[in-house]
């Protein structure tokens, strides 16, 4: 299974999943989660986070509003605020996300997606 977590709004996101499809070559299902309307969990982002195998402040968008009113710059944040914060406020998550054979990548720009694929 490959999993994209997406928004269609998002020019990115769109190129990610279009290049998801092209590179997947084995007809692997894909699993499309628009993650505004289906926010993920604190376990889901956890587990997100360890496959993608960065620091969890990559996983956050620093440009939306909550990033700034919850103040999530500030140095002592901690991984389990930075979940929390996701999960109450999916804009937060940087998108496209992609996990294949329990790695992850994001999708910024789409083609280092690709290496999940080789």
């Amino acid at each position: 299974m490959i999993t994209i977590y997406h928004n269609p709004r998002c020019s990115k996101s769109r190129e990610t999943l279009a290049l998801v499809d092209t590179l997947n070559t084995t007809g692997t299902p894909v699993n499309v989660v628009e993650y505004l309307k289906a926010p993920p969990t604190v376990e889901e982002l956890e587990a997100l986070h360890r496959q993608l195998g960065r620091p969890v402040r990559d996983m956050l968008r620093d440009g939306e509003e909550p990033y700034k009113t919850l103040d999530l710059a500030r140095a002592d944040l901690t991984d389990a605020q930075a979940y929390e914060a996701i999960a109450a406020h999916p804009i937060l998550l940087q998108r496209p996300i992609v996990v294949y054979r329990g790695k992850a990548a994001i999708g910024r720009p789409p083609e280092s997606v690709r290496a999940l694929f080789e």
